[in-house]
């Protein structure tokens, strides 16, 4: 069991969720695939669910609304970068060249979130915590175990989030083209080139992994619920892998940690 119970660095991967076509399909999907507890919230919040992993907030899943007169957001998973004051980051990412799509806007007592794409076209959110952080469960099985910026101009990007989050891309030795993105001299996330490995009508976006106890069942469970497989299991250096598409479009990343972090 791995629990998060301070507030994240800054620039640090600290939440996803899922704007659904469907929210109570994909909260069955879902909560069938990765033992999550969640139901619709209060109005004042849009009905965003906040979903669990034994009493511990993992990810959120909410309908997919939009303001009047705006497209309704796809269906997608959505990494959302840590911020000790959204509204100063929001002119950071303006002064490095990235797109603030919805400014920032307070959600309750919650926190002060954004949307923006950085200068590659990599949509992300910022959270800029008040009375809640982020995820709680990480890194166990049924909860989030990585975030990664796929990107056609790596180097832009790595100047982009540098320049507005204070994350650093470095070289990992053990995956070659690969970065590891650091915030403080730690890892938090990851960075690459999407060369051939995606299709050329895939746009650069960031990637959420969750980590399970059996990738090739996890890939079963999710096929048997009208899911697709995009990657089929495999094994990389971390761990085994998987690439899954729900039955609406959005796609995720499932691995089982070779090691698990102490």
């Amino acid at each position: 069991m791995s629990t998060t119970t301070k507030p994240y660095a800054p620039g640090t991967p600290c939440w996803v969720d899922l704007m659904a076509k469907d929210q109570q399909a994909a909260l069955d999907f879902y909560k069938d695939v990765f033992g999550w507890a969640g139901e619709p919230g209060p109005a004042e919040f849009g009905g965003y669910a906040v979903m669990e992993l034994g009493g511990r907030p993992v990810c959120g899943i909410g309908p997919a609304m939009a303001p009047e007169g705006m497209p309704e957001p796809p269906h997608v998973w959505t990494t959302y970068l840590a911020s000790d004051d959204a509204d100063a980051t929001s002119k950071r990412i303006k002064d490095a060249h990235g797109t603030v799509m919805f400014e920032p806007m307070d959600v309750g007592n919650l926190g002060r979130m954004l949307v923006a794409a950085d200068p590659t076209g990599a949509v992300f959110g910022v959270w800029g915590h008040k009375e809640f952080f982020g995820a709680v469960a990480v890194n166990e099985p049924g909860s989030l175990c990585w975030n990664e910026c796929n990107t056609r101009d790596v180097p832009a990007a790595a100047a982009f989030y540098d320049a507005a989050m204070g994350v650093k891309a470095v070289a990992m030795d053990q995956m070659p083209g690969y970065f590891g993105l650091e915030v403080g001299g730690k890892t938090v996330g990851g960075l690459q080139d999407m060369g051939s490995n995606f299709p050329a009508e895939v746009p650069p976006h960031w990637m959420t992994w969750f980590c399970v106890d059996d990738t090739d069942a996890t890939v079963d469970a999710a096929v048997k619920r009208g899911a697709t497989v995009v990657v089929p299991p495999m094994d990389i250096p971390p761990g085994r892998m998987a690439g899954i598409q729900d039955p609406w479009g959005a796609v995720f990343c499932v691995l089982k940690l070779a090691v698990q972090p102490s």
